[in-house]
This record gives C-alpha cells, sequence and structure tokens, in this order.
C-alpha cells in the first residue's frame, strides 16, 4: 500500500479548495483567540449595570449583554474554550477507537467478540439522550469533565470504521513480512498497521472534533454545561435565558451561534477534503477543452 508523506499530504491539502476554506476559518478563530483580547481588553464577567444593553459600537464591538458584560470579549475567550475542548475531545475518542478498532481486528477471537459487542453496545445507545444523562447527573461540569464525557461517548462509530479497515490489512503481504522478520505485534500495529490508517484517522478526528463542539455547545445551550464560565454554548444559555433577540441584544445570541456554525463547517469541509485527498476517486474531475483542429 503507498503511503504519502507529509510533504505530498501538505501539497494535496493546499490545493484542495474545501481544506483551504476549512483551514482559513480555523486559522481566523485562533488568530481571534491570539489577538483578539488586544482588542476586548475587557474582562468578559464583568458587570457594568450603567452600561447595559449597549447596541455595537466601536467602544463594544458586539454590543453588551442586560448587566453591561462586553459580548466581543465573551466571544473572544469563549473562541479558546470551543477549540480547546473541540480538540481535546476528538484527541480522545480517536485515541480510544484507534486502541480498540486496531486491537480487536488484529488480536481477533475472544479479544475481537468483546470489544465488537461494546461497540455494538455504543452504537445502539441514542449519543444526545445518553449525554444529557451523564451531563446531568454529574456534579462538576467544567471543561475537562465535558472533555472526558464527549470523548468516551463519541469513539464507537469511528472504531467500528477503524476495525474494519484493520481487518482488510491484516493479511497484506507487508504485514506478513514483518511476522517472517519476527517482529513484535507491538511494532507492527504502531508502526505498520496504523500509518497506513492516516487519512482515515484524520477523518476520524475532524468527525469527533465537529460533534464535540456542537454536542457540547447544545448541552450548554440547555443549560447542563458550567454557567459560571465563558463558552459560547454558555453565551447562548444567557442569551435566551435573557430573551436578547426581544430585548434589542441580537449580537449576543447571533455571535456565539453563528461561531459555533462557522467552526463546524471548518471541520465538516477540511473531513470532505481529507477524504478526497484519501480517496482519489472522490477527487473532482478537472474538465479540459479540446481544440478542433481547423
Amino acid at each position: 500500500m503507498k503511503r504519502l508523506h507529509f510533504p505530498n499530504w501538505l501539497h494535496l491539502l493546499l490545493a484542495n479548495p474545501k481544506s483551504r476554506l476549512g483551514l482559513g476559518i480555523i486559522s481566523f478563530i485562533v488568530l481571534l483567540t491570539a489577538i483578539g483580547p488586544f482588542f476586548a481588553s475587557k474582562d468578559p464577567n464583568a458587570f457594568n449595570l450603567l452600561a447595559a444593553r449597549q447596541a455595537p459600537s466601536w467602544h463594544h464591538l458586539f454590543g453588551t449583554t442586560d448587566q453591561g458584560s462586553d459580548v466581543f470579549a465573551q466571544v473572544v475567550v469563549g473562541a479558546r474554550r470551543s477549540l480547546l475542548l473541540g480538540f481535546a475531545a476528538a484527541t480522545l475518542a480517536t485515541s480510544i477507537a484507534t486502541i480498540l478498532g486496531v486491537l480487536a481486528a488484529y488480536s481477533g477471537g475472544l479479544v475481537d467478540e468483546g470489544i465488537n459487542a461494546l461497540i455494538n453496545i455504543f452504537l445502539v445507545l441514542p449519543t444526545i439522550p445518553l449525554l444529557i444523562f451523564i451531563s446531568g447527573s454529574l456534579k462538576s461540569r467544567g471543561l475537562w469533565t465535558m472533555v472526558l464525557v464527549l470523548g468516551l461517548v463519541l469513539w464507537a462509530f469511528e472504531a467500528r470504521i477503524l476495525r474494519s479497515q484493520a481487518l482488510s490489512l491484516r493479511n497484506r503481504d507487508f504485514l506478513a513480512a514483518a511476522r517472517v522478520r519476527g517482529e513484535r505485534q507491538l511494532y507492527i500495529v504502531v508502526v505498520e498497521v496504523i500509518p497506513t490508517m492516516t487519512s482515515l484517522l484524520v477523518a476520524c478526528f475532524l468527525t469527533n472534533a465537529l460533534y464535540a463542539v456542537l454536542f457540547a455547545s447544545s448541552l450548554q445551550f440547555i443549560g447542563l454545561g458550567d454557567p459560571n464560565t465563558v463558552s459560547w454554548g454558555t453565551m447562548l444559555y444567557w442569551a435566551q435565558n435573557n430573551a436578547a433577540l426581544q430585548t434589542g441584544q441580537p449580537m449576543w445570541a447571533i455571535a456565539p451561534g453563528a461561531c459555533i456554525a462557522a467552526l463546524g463547517a471548518a471541520f465538516a469541509l477540511l473531513n470532505y477534503a481529507f477524504d478526497e485527498i484519501g480517496n482519489p476517486a472522490l477527487r473532482p474531475v478537472r474538465r479540459t477543452r479540446v481544440k478542433r483542429a481547423g
């Protein structure tokens, strides 16, 4: 199986219009978290009733809340937390899916049957009600608690895909050659099997990041997050509770909602791009014009 090195992946990634757009959106959000505090120097949790419910202006780019907090400052802080939550939860979920999926395929026997049964159980359980039940049962609903909950719930579908891919690789010639050389099983899995699944692992990571951001924001929106921390989901929660759209504070609800949609779209675009890179059959066909003679 042919493996693409990093420069080739980078070239294909930058040549794909979907990935360029997705990377552009994520880069803008990262840049916002880096330089945004210089423009939003105000404390996002500060209360100033004299500045409550102000319209967008140069002093308050997105206006203020009903308690005078700067909405733009909250968007900047929320971007940092949403990116961290999405990447951390996706890393945990993809790691669990990779370990269990590859272990099941490569081990076979009772190990494969046990892990496959566990995957089937998690696939049958409805994700959103399960997340609501777990989040509602926890006393601590901080960032890392949310990361742990999402990571332990979102791994099953990707584990099934990775198991199927690993099963198709188990009897390949390069793995048989590694066994003949006397390589250890851990070496074969880490060095020989997993690198051939790079595009699939990236797609799994991006899918988990997309769902982590959307599910976390949804849980925070319905009040199952930490209302004392600033995130895009909690901004929507407080905007809804204070009827922001009805009281002349539209940016309090529109700004975090648009940011969540943009970040989710960026992860989805990158996922589509990696599918096209990993599977040439999905790449768009370029039409060439044929010049007529004479």
